[in-house]
C-alpha cells in the first residue's frame, strides 16, 4: 500500500469520492444508464469505450457554492445536453469535409455554439438548472475575458475569438470588445439564436472561419473544449467473421446521438468479455463447440464447467504433485462482474495460511497472550454484566405462565389472562464479525503489533462465543499485468471454524506487496452477507491508501463505492488506519472520504491493540442495546 504523502503536491489532491458518487448517481439518471461512471479531467468530454463522463478540473480552487455549481453544469451539458441532442451524423460529416489548416478552430466554435445552444434548450426543459446555469456562465465570462486580453497581447487570433464568441453569446455582442476583424462578424453570431440542430451550429461555425481565414493564418494553440475526440469515433472499425450468428453482429446504420454510440459501445464490451477462444478469431463465446448436440450459448463471466488436458507423458496426473494438480484444475478464480469495472482482470485465490508449529512461536503466542489476558478478562466481564443488566420486557395477557399482581381482567374480560412471562436474557450475542488485514509491503514494520491486535481481537470473540472471520489480502504486483491481477485472500479464521484457536496463523502473518481494497471488501462482504446473525460487523486494518496494479487513479473511488454496497447490505464498516505518528490532516481527511466518519486512528503502533478493543467495545454495546 503506498503512502498518503505523495511528492508532487499537484497530484496531492484528493477527489471527495463521495461526493463524486453523488455527481455519479445524477448522471445515471439524467442518462437512464447505469453503466456510467464519473471522473475528473482537464475538459469536460465523453469516453463511449470506457463508458465515462468526466467533468472538468477547471472548478477546482474555487468557493465551494461554486465549485459544486459549476461540476453540476458539467453533468447536465454533458447527460441532458449533448447525450441526447448533439448530432453524431453531422458531426461525421463535418469530420470530413472540414479544413484542416484552422481545423481546431472550426471544432471549438461547433462545440462553443452548441453548449451555448444546448444550455438555453436545457433551461427551458428544465426550469430548475438556470441557477446552476448562471453561475456557470458567471465564472467563464470572467475567465474568457482574461483570456481574450491575454491572448490578443500574445497574438494568439485564433485562441482569441473564442473567447470573442463566448463573450458575445452570453453578453451580447455590443458588450463584446477586440479587434475590428472580430466585430464585423457580430452580425453572423446573431445567427445563433435561431439555431433547432447541430448542423446550423456548423455552418455557422464554417461562415465565421471562412470570414476570419483572411484574418487569422495560426491555427488555435490552447483547448477549450474536448466534447468528443475525433479519433474516438473514428478509430474502430469492427469486422466479424461470417460465422458469427446475427444477434451478435453490429448495426450497419449510422449512430446519431451520444447516447447510442455509448450504448453501442457497451454492446461490443459486453462480447468481447468472458471466457473466449483467443488465436485467429476477433470475436468469440463461451459456450461448448457447435457441433457438439449439448451445445450451449455463451454468456459473460459464467464459470469455467469443464477442463481439457494434454496426453503427452510429461502432463499425466500421475506425474503432478497434489498441489499442481489442485492449481491445473483451477484453483484460482476469475472476479468478472461481480466485483466491479476496475477488477474484471482480477483472478484471486483463497488458500489457509500456512502456520509454522515452531517451539519458538508456541513460545511468542504465550508471552503475548500472558500480557493481554487481563484486558481480555476485563472486556468480556464487561460485555457479560452489560448483557445481564439489560432490561428485559415482559410478555403480558398469557394463559400461562407467571400470575401478575393485577387480577382485575378475571371479573372484566370473558377469557382472562393473568399470567406473563420474562424472558432470559440471551447468552450469546446474535452477531457475526469480519477482519481484513491488509497484507501490502508498507505493513512490513507494523506486523508484529498488527499481530497482537488481530490476536487481542480473536480471543476476545472467542470468549464470547461469536463467530468471526479474519482475512489476510494481497495482490502479487510482480505477475500482475493488464490482462491478470493475481490476489490472494489467507484465511487466519474462518467463519467455519468456530471457537477454533488460531493463535499459531496470527503470528504467521507476513507482509506481500499491493494491495486492492475495493475487490477485498466486496469479496469479505459477500461472504458476510449470507450469515444468519442480525447483526454483521466489518473491520478493516490499513496502513494508507489503495495501490495496485492500474489502481492508483481509481481506487480512492472504488473503495469507496465497496463501502457503500457493503453498507447497503446491512453490514457495519469500521477503519482503523495503523500508523507509526500522529496522522496528518490529509491522511485523515482522505479516509473519510472513504468510510465517511467511521474511520479511527492509531497515533502510534503502541496503541493499535487498544484502538482495537474500543472499535470492539463500540460495536458490541450497539448488539446489547438492540
Amino acid at each position: 500500500m503506498s503512502s498518503v504523502n505523495r511528492f508532487i503536491q499537484f497530484n496531492n489532491e484528493t477527489i471527495d469520492a463521495r461526493q463524486l458518487m453523488h455527481y455519479e448517481t445524477i448522471a445515471r439518471a439524467m442518462t437512464k444508464d447505469l453503466g456510467i461512471t464519473i471522473n475528473e479531467r482537464k475538459l469536460i468530454e465523453f469516453q463511449p469505450e470506457e463508458q465515462t463522463i468526466s467533468i472538468s478540473v477547471f472548478w477546482r480552487h474555487r468557493s465551494e457554492e461554486v465549485m459544486h455549481k459549476g461540476r453540476l453544469s458539467d453533468i447536465y451539458l454533458l447527460t441532458e445536453g449533448f447525450w441526447k441532442y448533439f448530432s453524431i451524423g453531422a458531426w461525421l460529416d463535418y469530420l470530413k469535409d472540414r479544413d484542416n489548416n484552422l481545423s481546431k478552430l472550426m471544432d471549438q466554435l461547433v462545440f462553443c455554439l452548441e453548449e451555448f445552444r444546448l444550455m438555453e434548450y436545457i433551461q427551458k426543459r428544465r426550469i430548475g438548472t438556470r441557477k446552476i446555469f448562471i453561475a456557470r456562465v458567471e465564472t467563464y465570462l470572467a475567465f474568457h475575458k482574461q483570456q481574450l486580453n491575454v491572448n490578443l497581447q500574445k497574438g494568439f487570433l485564433a485562441d482569441a475569438y473564442i473567447s470573442y464568441l463566448y463573450i458575445s453569446l452570453y453578453e451580447g455582442t455590443i458588450n463584446a470588445k477586440g479587434p475590428e476583424a472580430f466585430i464585423q462578424t457580430n452580425s453572423m453570431i446573431q445567427r445563433v439564436y435561431d439555431h433547432i440542430s447541430t448542423n446550423d451550429s456548423i455552418d455557422l461555425a464554417y461562415q465565421l472561419v471562412n470570414f476570419l481565414t483572411e484574418y487569422i493564418s495560426t491555427d488555435s494553440i490552447l483547448q477549450f473544449y474536448a466534447i468528443l475526440s475525433p479519433n474516438t469515433l473514428m478509430s474502430k472499425d469492427f469486422h466479424y467473421h461470417q460465422g458469427m450468428k446475427d444477434s451478435l453482429k453490429g448495426e450497419d446504420e449510422r449512430k446519431d446521438t451520444i447516447e447510442e454510440v455509448f450504448r453501442s459501445w457497451h454492446r461490443e464490451n459486453e462480447q468481447e468479455r468472458g471466457v473466449h477462444l483467443q488465436y485467429e478469431l476477433e470475436h468469440g463465446t463461451d459456450g461448448k463447440a457447435e457441433q457438439n448436440v449439448n451445445a450451449e450459448e455463451g454468456r459473460e463471466g459464467h464459470d469455467i464447467t469443464e477442463t481439457g488436458r494434454g496426453q503427452s507423458a510429461g502432463n499425466t496426473k500421475e506425474n503432478l504433485s497434489s498441489d499442481q494438480v489442485e492449481d491445473k484444475m483451477g484453483s484460482t478464480k476469475k472476479a468478472g462482474k461481480s466485483f466491479g469495472y476496475e477488477h474484471l482482470n482480477v483472478i484471486y485465490e483463497e488458500k489457509r495460511i500456512e502456520s509454522m508449529l515452531h517451539p519458538h512461536t508456541k513460545s511468542e503466542l504465550q508471552t503475548i497472550r500472558q500480557e493481554q489476558a487481563p484486558f481480555v478478562r476485563a472486556f468480556v466481564h464487561e460485555m457479560k454484566k452489560r448483557m445481564e443488566q439489560k432490561k428485559v420486557d415482559k410478555r403480558t395477557n398469557l394463559s400461562k405462565g407467571r400470575l401478575s399482581t393485577r387480577m382485575t381482567s378475571i371479573w372484566t374480560e370473558e377469557r382472562p389472562k393473568p399470567f406473563y412471562k420474562k424472558d432470559a436474557p440471551s447468552t450469546r450475542l446474535n452477531a457475526v464479525f469480519g477482519l481484513l488485514v491488509d497484507g501490502s509491503a508498507s505493513m512490513q514494520d507494523k506486523m508484529p503489533e498488527t499481530q497482537k491486535a488481530v490476536l487481542l481481537f480473536h480471543d476476545v470473540l472467542r470468549e464470547l462465543n461469536i463467530a468471526h472471520e479474519i482475512v489476510l489480502h494481497y495482490e502479487d504486483a510482480y505477475e500482475a499485468t493488464e490482462t491478470s491481477q493475481p490476489n490472494t485472500f489467507e484465511w487466519i479464521h474462518r467463519l467455519e471454524d468456530g471457537q477454533k484457536d488460531s493463535g499459531q496463523n496470527i503470528l504467521a502473518m507476513e507482509a506481500h506487496e499491493d494491495n486492492r481494497d475495493g475487490f477485498a471488501i466486496r469479496w469479505i462482504g459477500k461472504r458476510l452477507e449470507t450469515r444468519p446473525e442480525t447483526h454483521k460487523f466489518l473491520l478493516v486494518f490499513s496502513d494508507g491508501e489503495p495501490s495496485a496494479f492500474g489502481y492508483a487513479q481509481n481506487g480512492i473511488m472504488d473503495t469507496a463505492e465497496a463501502v457503500l454496497e457493503v453498507e447497503r447490505k446491512q453490514i457495519s464498516i469500521l477503519h482503523l488506519f495503523l500508523n507509526e505518528e500522529e496522522p496528518t490532516d490529509e491522511q485523515i481527511n482522505l479516509f473519510q472520504l472513504i468510510f465517511g466518519k467511521k474511520t479511527a486512528t492509531a497515533s502510534s503502533m503502541e496503541r493499535f491493540s487498544d484502538e482495537t478493543l474500543r472499535l470492539l467495545r463500540k460495536m458490541l454495546q450497539h448488539v446489547v442495546k438492540s
